[in-house]
C-alpha cells in the first residue's frame, strides 16, 4: 500500500508537470527549504531581485505572488500539491516572469512535489526537529528535506547554487548532498556557506539573529547572481518585515507582536528577540520601572507533535510574566488535552490563564496589558504566537473557521480605545 501510495504521487507530479508542458525549464527556479525562516527568505530575495530588474512569482505559506499580482495563501500548505506548483509556475512564465521563488517542505518532499522543479539554486535554512509524528522521526524528516537537495543536483540546470547556513549542525550533510552522482545532463553545483558574525552586517528593520541569518542567506544568494552590493543593501534597509512574522500591529509605545512560531526552537529565538529589542529599555530603566511580557499561544495542530506541549509551556513559563493558553488548530483531537499538556510545562501556574475561545484570549491580553500601562510604571509588550497568517482554526471534520490573528488582535484594540 505504501508503495501504492508512492508511485501514485509520484504520476501526479509527472502528470502536472507534462500537463503544464514543464515549466520550471524557462525559469530561474530558487528553492528555499529548512525548518524556519523559509517565508521571510523568499521574501527577501524576492525583493532583492526584483529590485535588481528581475519579475519575479513566489510560492508561499504567506502567498502566491507573480509579479505584481498577489493572492493570501488559504491553502494551509506551504507547498500545495494536486500540481498546483506547476500551474503556477506556468501562469508565471505567461506574465512575463523570469524567477521564481518556492517554499520547499518536507511534506511537499515526501509527495514528489519538489520533482520536476528543475531547480537553479537553492537556500537551507535551518533543521530541528518537526512533523515527527508524520515522518516518524527526526531521521527521516532530514532524509525528506535532504532529497530537495538532491533535485538540485541532478537538475539539467547550468551554474546551479546552493546556499547553506553553517551555523547550523546539519550543514555538512546538506552539503554533501548536493555532490550526489551526476546523471544524464546534470551539472556541478556551486557552494556558498553563510554564517552570522561573518561578512557585513546589513541595515536592517528585522529584529532578532534569526532574521539576521535570513538576510545573509539572500544576500549570499544574490551576490552569487550578480546583484550588485548597493542594490541588496537598499533593498534590505527598505524591506518592512513579513506579515506575520515578527510584525508589530501596535505601536513603539505598546507593541503588539503577531508571529508564526509553532516550534520551541522558534518560539524561543522570538521570545529572546522579544526582550533584547522591545523590553530592552524597559529592562535597562529607562522608560519604565516593570516589565512584562504578556504571551498568547496554543500548543501544537491536533495529531501532531505532541512532545513539544511541554515544551513550549516551559519556555513560556521562563520568558512570560503572564501566560494565556488557548485553542490553535485542535483537528479532530480535544483541544482542551492539547493545552493542558502545554500547560502541564508551566510550574508558576499563578501567571497562567487559560481562555479556549482565541478571541477572548488576545482580548484578555491586551486588556491586560492596557491595564498595565495606565499605571504608567509598566512597559507591557503582548506576543500572539501559534499561526501568524494562516487562514483559518482547523477543526474536527475538517472544519474551518475564518482566521487572521492580526485582524482579530487590531479589532480588539479598536474597542479598547472606545473606552
Amino acid at each position: 500500500m505504501k508503495l501504492a501510495r508512492l508511485i501514485y504521487h509520484y504520476l501526479l507530479a509527472l502528470g502536472a508537470a507534462v500537463c503544464y508542458r514543464f515549466p520550471a525549464r524557462q525559469l530561474f527556479v530558487i528553492g528555499i527549504t529548512g525548518t524556519k525562516g523559509k517565508t521571510t527568505t523568499a521574501e527577501l530575495v524576492s525583493a532583492i531581485l526584483t529590485a535588481a530588474g528581475r519579475r519575479v512569482a513566489v510560492s508561499s505559506t504567506l502567498h502566491f505572488k507573480i509579479g505584481e499580482r498577489s493572492e493570501r495563501n488559504l491553502k494551509k500548505m506551504s507547498m500545495p500539491g494536486r500540481g498546483f506548483i506547476q500551474k503556477l509556475l506556468r501562469r508565471a512564465k505567461r506574465a512575463g516572469c523570469d524567477t521564481a521563488v518556492i517554499e520547499m517542505t518536507s511534506e511537499g518532499a515526501r509527495q514528489f512535489r519538489h520533482k520536476f522543479l528543475a531547480l537553479d539554486a537553492l537556500i537551507f535554512t535551518n533543521l530541528s526537529p518537526e512533523h515527527l509524528e508524520s515522518h516518524g522521526s527526526f531521521e527521516k524528516y532530514r532524509a525528506a528535506k535532504l532529497a530537495i537537495v538532491r533535485e538540485l543536483a541532478r537538475s539539467p540546470k547550468p551554474n546551479k547554487i546552493i546556499v547553506v547556513n553553517g551555523d547550523d549542525a546539519e550543514a555538512p550533510r546538506f552539503l554533501a548532498a548536493a555532490d550526489c552522482p551526476a546523471t544524464g545532463r546534470s551539472t556541478a553545483v556551486k557552494k556558498i556557506i553563510y554564517r552570522r558574525g561573518e561578512g557585513r552586517e546589513y541595515p536592517t528593520h528585522l529584529p532578532g539573529d534569526f532574521n539576521r541569518a535570513n538576510i545573509l542567506a539572500a544576500a549570499a544568494l544574490a551576490r552569487a547572481l550578480g546583484v550588485p552590493e548597493a542594490t541588496i543593501e537598499q533593498t534590505l534597509r527598505d524591506f518592512p518585515g513579513v506579515r506575520g512574522r515578527m510584525e508589530n500591529i501596535g505601536t513603539t509605545e505598546r507593541p503588539v507582536i503577531i508571529d508564526y512560531a509553532h516550534t520551541p526552537d522558534s518560539l524561543e529565538k522570538v521570545y529572546q528577540t522579544l526582550k533584547t529589542y522591545h523590553l530592552k529599555p524597559c529592562l535597562a530603566g529607562r522608560q519604565a520601572k516593570t516589565c512584562n511580557l504578556i504571551c498568547v499561544l496554543g500548543g501544537t495542530g491536533g495529531g501532531r507533535d505532541s512532545w513539544k506541549r511541554p515544551v513550549m509551556g516551559e519556555l513560556a513559563d521562563r520568558f512570560c510574566d503572564r501566560i494565556f493558553l488557548t485553542d490553535e488548530d485542535p483537528y479532530d483531537e480535544d483541544p482542551r488535552k492539547i493545552v493542558d499538556e502545554v500547560a502541564g510545562g508551566i510550574k508558576n501556574k499563578n501567571k497562567l490563564a487559560i481562555i479556549m475561545d482565541r478571541r477572548e484570549a488576545i482580548r484578555a491580553a491586551l486588556r491586560l496589558a492596557s491595564s498595565l500601562a495606565q499605571g504608567g510604571d509598566n512597559h507591557p509588550v503582548v506576543i500572539i504566537t501559534g499561526k501568524g497568517t494562516d487562514p483559518f482554526i482547523m477543526g474536527p471534520r475538517g472544519s474551518k473557521l475564518p482566521w487572521d490573528d492580526a485582524q482579530v488582535a487590531r479589532e480588539e484594540l479598536a474597542k479598547l480605545r472606545k473606552f
